[in-house]
């Protein structure tokens, strides 16, 4: 407190009939013991402290090693006396014919070594065996034996034969505890007080040594104290501390002096006005008193600070802090506050243009991160509130959100709405409103410009709109609004309307500005949103047709599907079912790398090409052969004049089921293996060769035979079932065999099972998904029989299938029938050779089929009136609704369909 207060005071204040100031007064020890300055007065006191605490020392530690001397000879002879009488040889002297001839040199041997003054031996009358002066032995001992007698060990002071000594007497006992003679040692009072006066004059020497070192201290301490009060004495510095108190709480600027452990020491009149400090703040810590949380911070932390504007309450503070030991001072800093709320005004305009700011920013981040209308929408109006009005509401016309531009805006949707409370009266999400003339929001849409209603209660142009819900909202408290046009350019989307209830001032035209820059920013995102969402439609749209929309009938599969398009986007994920000659069905699943547009157009040709390819009843693998080859070409068409196109991605399965023979032929080019289902409901993954993705070209593709009992479930599916971003396709494999695995599931609730088990939550792929249950055709409904390639055998066919038809019912069709077995049996006898089987089944239609070993193909022909030939395959195709030839590894079959009635 000197040092901080009076330091540049003093040396500006004349002392009273003292030097002049500035003048450094002379110092010595007359003028120091002199009493009349403050320095006298502290040294006299200090030295006369110093010596009362130096003699009160002295005696002290005299008594003390007085006391400490005799306790320590009371230990010393009890420890030599119980060692001696528990030394070996000890109780067996004492029963022998001469216990002083064998004990007296052992005790006088003890004494010397243990420096004590005697050590006595005695029988358990007390009568001495050994002494350290001979003519002593064979007296009575000096001293209490009663407690030794009983077995206790004793210590006392006593005048014995060699003068006042402290001796110890400890009992020797028999084996059995019996008392059976006593020893006794000790020390006498001239060497116990001994010690303590070796001790005194070393004691005696130290207190001069601290008395003199005091003396020096107090003389050095009170020399500095002189110089710093300048040898004022008690009265004149009370004038001076008086002074510079009244000073200091005069002042209109607050001063705050903290400790260096951050107590407050001083805080003058305007510090206490200022920061609104308790009366009882001097001597607390500064966290303590209820400041502002920054405010206590720095007062406390001790750092330097200039002009740091701090908000305490309704003022703003200038606090400038200093601190108090950059030279030699005590720990602690001094702090000076200056009232700046005239600085208010203009840093609220600040704060309110950085919060603006940041709002502006939050739009254009928070709004622009969904390509979805409805969501944009949303966003928009909760980034809104309640940073900048109480409720906000976003009205779009319909076409936007199907993504299409309006033509002439007169009717929007409530699409987003957000508020400080759930109970306004608005138009709720998703009513229709058409706005009537009056309204801000119709001239907003007319004129294309932001319009703000400062009082609705006195707006009738928007009171007109409908005299009840508008009376409501005026009641519910909504009292302020700004429309602003969502416009792109000369396109008017729709309307935001920011409306305003806690907040008793009205809009202004700065937040109209503000509100034209956020909506401005926010119909950008909406704009790109509703471009998103017509080029998504556009592309689902063209997906959906390009996909199968009923599934052909046929009795081989049993058949479910699932189809669910990616979240991100349209991709190119097909499949497809292809009845096929002979009751026979193929079905097939496919994969385009991507999403968009051009996978859906790509995976649409692939389908039509599959549909074709599947015409020529080709194998499988042959099959995929030529989707392979059509992929290559359409990367070569579609890649630039650099060829630095990359390579058209997809993969594709194939599998035909004929449900006579339960044979399975499955090719895959790239694509996952597919799963089948045993009847018992065992799941595997048959391994069929993985060749390689469509469009690379150069290797071949292999075929694997699968043998289904009836009642096997055949499981196709894409990659996006089994893989994503959060697993990798083994797990995914796991966990679709999990899924299937069960018995008497129809293939519907198989493909329901599947995808509550893997679908994940925001598909990023397109997920396609059969399940086909295989079907077998039994011997009823189908008839069979071999034949030799001879011309006599053209009659024995049509009679086979005239028995089947006669038991199937279809007697009116057997002329037909005989008539189209007889002209394929005569093509295959002519060229062909070998054995033919002539087969007829019983399926949705009628079905004819010849076989023969040839792989000649035959052709339609249209014969001339002279020709004797080449009119049979023309009468097949007159009577059978389609007719054609597919290839086996044993040669060919030519088949023909037939329309039941």
């Amino acid at each position: 407190m000197v040092r901080l207060l009076g330091r540049s005071r003093a040396r500006s204040t004349p002392r009273p009939g003292g030097p002049r100031a500035g003048r450094r007064p002379a110092w010595g020890p007359r003028s120091a013991l002199g009493g009349r300055s403050v320095a006298g007065q502290v040294f006299v006191l200090q030295v006369v402290i110093v010596l009362l605490l130096i003699v009160s020392a002295v005696v002290a530690l005299v008594l003390q090693v007085r006391h400490d001397s005799t306790q320590e000879a009371r230990n010393r002879s009890l420890a030599v006396a119980e060692t001696f009488a528990n030394a070996p040889g000890t109780r067996e002297a004492l029963s022998g014919p001469h216990p002083t001839l064998v004990l007296q040199p052992q005790a006088e041997a003890a004494r010397k070594q243990s420096h004590v003054d005697f050590i006595v031996v005695m029988n358990t009358d007390g009568i001495r065996y050994t002494h350290p002066k001979p003519d002593r032995i064979g007296k009575k001992f000096v001293g209490n034996t009663a407690p030794v007698l009983a077995g206790h060990s004793i210590t006392e002071a006593i005048d014995g034969t060699i003068g006042p000594l402290v001796q110890a007497t400890v009992p020797i006992k028999a084996p059995d505890g019996k008392v059976v003679g006593m020893v006794s040692a000790g020390i006498t009072t001239a060497n116990v007080g001994g010690v303590a006066d070796r001790q005194l004059p070393l004691l005696l020497g130290a207190a001069a040594a601290a008395l003199a070192l005091a003396t020096g201290g107090t003389a050095l301490v009170s020399r500095r104290l002189l110089r710093q009060t300048h040898g004022l004495g008690p009265y004149e510095m009370t004038r001076m501390y008086e002074h510079h108190d009244a000073v200091l709480h005069a002042v209109r600027e607050g001063v705050i002096i903290a400790g260096g452990e951050g107590r407050l020491l001083l805080a003058n009149d305007e510090a206490q006005r200022l920061l609104d400090l308790p009366a009882d703040a001097e001597g607390r810590h500064v966290l303590e008193l209820g400041l502002e949380a920054d405010t206590a911070e720095l007062l406390a932390s001790g750092r330097v600070a200039t002009d740091e504007v701090h908000l305490v309450g309704d003022r703003l503070l200038a606090i400038n802090q200093r601190p108090t030991d950059l030279q030699g001072g005590p720990p602690g800093s001094v702090a000076t506050l200056r009232d700046s709320t005239e600085l208010r005004a203009l840093s609220g305009r600040a704060e309110v243009a950085r919060e603006r700011l940041k709002l502006l920013y939050d739009i254009g981040v928070g709004v622009g991160t969904s390509l979805d209308v409805t969501r944009t929408a949303e966003t928009l109006a909760e980034v809104a509130v309640p940073r900048f009005a109480d409720f906000a509401t976003v009205d779009l016309a319909d076409a936007v959100l199907k993504g299409e531009e309006p033509d002439g805006v007169t009717e929007l949707r409530r699409t987003a709405s957000s508020g400080i409370r759930k109970d306004a009266p608005l138009y709720p999400v998703g009513e229709k409103i058409r706005f009537v003339a009056s309204t801000p929001q119709a001239r907003s849409l007319r004129t294309g410009e932001a319009v703000v209603e400062p009082d609705l209660e006195g707006a009738p142009g928007w009171l007109a709109q409908d005299l009840e819900r508008t009376t409501q909202v005026v009641e519910y408290g909504i009292h302020s609004l700004i429309t602003v046009p969502l416009r792109v350019g000369p396109l008017v989307m729709g309307v935001v309307n920011f409306w305003r209830s806690r907040k008793p001032e009205p809009f202004d035209e700065e937040e109209l500005a503000l509100a034209e820059e956020l909506v401005a920013r926010a119909a950008v995102s909406i704009d790109n949103a509703r471009r998103y969402t017509r080029e998504h439609t556009m592309a689902v749209t063209l997906q959906r047709s390009l996909l199968p929309r009923n599934l052909p009938e046929q009795s081989a599969l049993d058949i479910a599907y699932r189809y669910l398009p990616a979240q991100a986007g349209v991709g190119g994920d097909w499949f497809d079912v292809l009845p096929l000659s002979g009751a026979r069905v193929a079905v097939v699943v496919g994969d385009v790398v991507g999403h968009g547009l051009h996978a859906a157009a790509t995976m649409g040709r692939l389908r039509t090409a599959v549909h074709n390819f599947s015409a020529l009843d080709l194998p499988p693998d042959e099959i995929i052969g030529l989707l392979d080859e059509l992929v290559g070409r359409i990367d070569q068409d579609e890649a630039s004049a650099d060829s630095s196109a990359a390579i058209t991605g997809a993969t594709c399965l194939y599998a035909v089921y004929d449900p006579a023979s339960r044979l399975c032929t499955v090719a895959r080019a790239g694509h996952p293996p597919p799963a089948l289902v045993r009847p018992d409901g065992s799941v595997e993954f048959p391994d069929v060769p993985a060749g390689p993705p469509l469009g690379l070209g150069g290797l071949p593709f292999e075929t694997a035979e699968l043998k289904l009992e009836e009642g096997s479930r055949l499981v196709l599916y894409t990659d996006g079932l089994v893989e994503d971003r959060e697993r990798d396709i083994d797990e995914g494999l796991e966990l679709l065999r999990a899924a299937l695995t069960g018995v008497d599931r129809s293939p519907d609730d198989t493909c329901q099972a599947v995808l509550d088990a893997l679908l994940p939550d925001r598909p990023s792929d397109d997920i396609a998904l059969i399940v086909a249950g295989t079907r077998v055709r039994g011997a009823g409904v189908h008839a069979q029989r071999q034949v030799r390639a001879v011309p006599a055998a053209r009659g024995v066919g049509g009679g086979a299938g005239a028995r089947a038809l006669a038991e199937w019912g279809l007697d009116d069709m057997a002329f037909t029938t005989e008539l189209i077995l007889s002209e394929l049996v005569t093509n295959a006898i002519r060229y062909g050779s070998g054995t033919i089987q002539v087969r007829v089944l019983h399926d949705r239609s009628l079905i004819c089929e010849v076989s023969d070993n040839s792989s000649t193909s035959p052709r339609l022909r249209y014969a001339a009136t002279t020709d004797e030939g080449g009119r049979g395959l023309f009468l097949v195709a007159q009577l059978a609704e389609r007719w054609g030839t597919r290839y086996t590894p044993a040669g060919k079959v030519i088949w023909a369909e037939q329309p039941l009635p």
